[in-house]
């Protein structure tokens, strides 16, 4: 078959992807709840230790460390979400349906802190991302870290989330007694 024989290919909507919520405490500051995410069942950390990996690997100097050192600093870069005060989860629940506070918004861009900085201060090293929400899907797109412009988007997504599903798994996140990521980060 030639090229102008070739039949038109429908448009597919994309395969959604799957969302999970995780709950638990901050490992040294137990009045922080930390909002941990799961992309089609990876930690959104590992995801993003995997798309800065060359970026970092620009910046620092990798005989200085160990390949164990240089992936656990990779995942260490950024923590789950803590919100004070979230014991019922109404503000997790604004937050990832587009209602973040403005501490947790890049006020050029509008994009939302999705993940935080390890000492506990969200808005210290923030992935941040544009959150669009419809009435059907929820879209993460255009990641990047607000400290390294120099880095543009970052190589993740987008991801588009059935809002049944989403809405779902924000209502009910897993519970955990702690970080998920404990064991690989030298916590336990």
């Amino acid at each position: 078959m030639s090229p102008s024989n070739v039949p038109p290919v429908p448009n597919v909507p994309p395969v959604p992807h799957r969302v999970e919520f995780l709950r638990h405490p901050h490992p040294g500051l137990p009045h922080l709840t930390a909002w941990g995410i799961r992309i089609d069942g990876t930690d959104l950390r590992v995801l993003v230790a995997e798309a800065t990996r060359a970026l970092w690997g620009q910046e620092i100097d990798e005989d200085d460390d160990t390949p164990q050192e240089r992936d656990e600093f990779l995942l260490r870069q950024h923590a789950p979400l803590h919100l004070v005060d979230d014991h019922d989860g109404a503000r997790a629940r604004a937050h990832f349906l587009g209602e973040a506070p403005p501490e947790l918004r890049d006020r050029n861009t509008g994009a939302l802190c999705l993940l935080s900085c390890p000492c506990g201060i969200d808005e210290c090293w923030p992935l941040l991302a544009a959150v669009r929400v419809t009435e059907s899907a929820v879209t993460w797109s255009g990641f990047y870290q607000i400290h390294r412009p120099q880095w543009g988007e970052l190589p993740l997504g987008p991801y588009v989330f059935a809002r049944p599903a989403y809405d779902e798994a924000l209502a009910a996140p897993i519970p955990l007694a702690e970080d998920p990521l404990a064991p690989l980060l030298g916590m336990e």
